[in-house]
């Protein structure tokens, strides 16, 4: 995804920035929360793609398609889980 520049009237871009530090978040992140779900799946794969070398630039983290599959079936098991009212 592209960074942006969106003009707003100062009274929304108040507002926004009210509801993002209530959520305790700079309003960059609060945006990109609030846009997640209009994102592509091409657009969520490149995001995985740069969270992972960041990962692997910051701590070393580079996982096997091994482990990968593995968190994705845990968090799945969470899901569904969470679903049921577990």
């Amino acid at each position: 995804m592209h960074d942006a520049e969106i003009v707003v009237p100062a009274e929304v871009r108040n507002g926004l920035v009210r509801a993002a530090q209530a959520k305790g978040r700079p309003l960059e992140v609060y945006l990109t929360i609030l846009a997640k779900p209009f994102m592509t799946a091409d657009e969520h794969a490149v995001q995985g793609e740069r969270l992972l070398a960041y990962l692997k630039a910051w701590n070393g983290y580079d996982p096997t398609e091994e482990d990968l599959a593995k968190v994705d079936a845990m968090l799945e098991r969470q899901c569904v889980q969470h679903r049921a009212g577990q």
